[in-house]
């Protein structure tokens, strides 16, 4: 048997560009991409244009079948069989897959999940992790099970977090961990080597989907955890505070151990970094801000054209958790 594995990819996000590009060079040897599965065409931006996803044009770019399903059907099912993949490969798809359609190809079906599992399962694993404080994450793959990503692993590349690392920095990270990953795994699934360890569920957390209503934040907390989540939250959906009377996005922050000289959500003032605000224990430093309808700035270009006075109290707001043990 050739140990270049048929491998069909299930995923619509942009993070896996890294390994399908991968796959498409050097990986070859490992897999060879036969197929792709993604999520219909949608309507995106301002103006609702209908436009394909970043998969979608990857592979129609190199001439490969691409399967939009609404819903994963029987019929659906036969398409995935008529590949004859050896395996499929999963990542941020969109779709809940049945176990018959995960037993198909004849390897199965695994899973490459943003986390170190068996944390952070769920769907927001990348801010989850930033958010609650960690200073490493990874990317595990896995075989998929009916239970919410815990299936049995197969390995892991860590990640670390540095303290001014937002979401959009890790995920960058996570997508080209992907590929040391899969480079030592494939050859070993090819040849039949490859172990799969089960997960300690007692260890498990879990995360839920995001929304705006997430982006609120409790002054009294310490610094340490708003910061977390700030940048946790960064991109998407962002933590907005009300300054000047208005709604203001914050981009990137950081804790100081310095101990806060006012009530906690005080602005303090600024220093060469940011705009200092009072917490419940320690002061947060804002770096980055921005305006409605303007573009996100340093904190001190900011102020230059919407000054904070020193006194100003932000307004608190109680967090939603983000993330649960069952």
């Amino acid at each position: 048997m050739s140990s270049s594995l048929r491998l069909v990819f299930l995923g619509s996000d942009p993070v896996a560009l890294p390994l399908l590009n991968w796959l498409d060079g050097e990986g070859r040897s490992a897999a060879k991409v036969v197929a792709v599965f993604t999520q219909p065409d949608r309507a995106v931006g301002r103006g609702q244009q209908i436009q394909p996803n970043a998969i979608k044009t990857w592979a129609l770019r190199r001439d490969l079948p691409v399967h939009q399903p609404e819903k994963l059907t029987p019929e659906v099912r036969a398409d995935l069989a008529a590949l004859n993949a050896d395996v499929a490969l999963v990542m941020a798809y969109g779709h809940i897959l049945r176990d018959e359609f995960i037993a198909t190809p004849r390897l199965g079906t695994l899973n490459l999940h943003t986390s170190i599992l068996p944390r952070y399962r769920g769907a927001s694993p990348i801010q989850s992790a930033i958010a609650s404080g960690e200073r490493e994450t990874g990317v595990t793959l896995m075989r998929i099970v009916k239970k919410l990503d815990a299936g049995p692993v197969a390995g892991v590349e860590r990640v670390p977090v540095g303290w001014l690392d937002t979401a959009a920095e890790i995920e960058a990270a996570l997508a080209a961990a992907c590929v040391p990953l899969l480079a030592r795994t494939l050859p070993r699934l090819a040849t039949g080597s490859l172990e799969f360890a089960a997960q300690d569920d007692s260890a498990a957390t879990y995360c839920r989907k995001l929304g705006k209503e997430d982006g609120v934040l409790d002054f009294t907390a310490p610094a340490t955890a708003l910061a977390a989540r700030i940048n946790g939250l960064f991109p998407w959906p962002a933590c907005r505070v009300e300054l000047g009377g208005q709604p203001v996005r914050i981009g990137l922050a950081e804790a100081l151990p310095d101990a806060s000289a006012g009530e906690a959500g005080t602005v303090l003032g600024p220093d060469a970094d940011g705009l200092l605000v009072a917490t419940g224990n320690g002061v947060l430093r804002l770096r980055r801000l921005q305006r409605p309808g303007g573009r996100m700035l340093t904190a001190l270009e900011f102020l230059r054209g919407c000054p904070v006075p020193a006194g100003t109290l932000v307004p608190s707001q109680p967090m939603p958790p983000l993330v649960t043990r069952r």
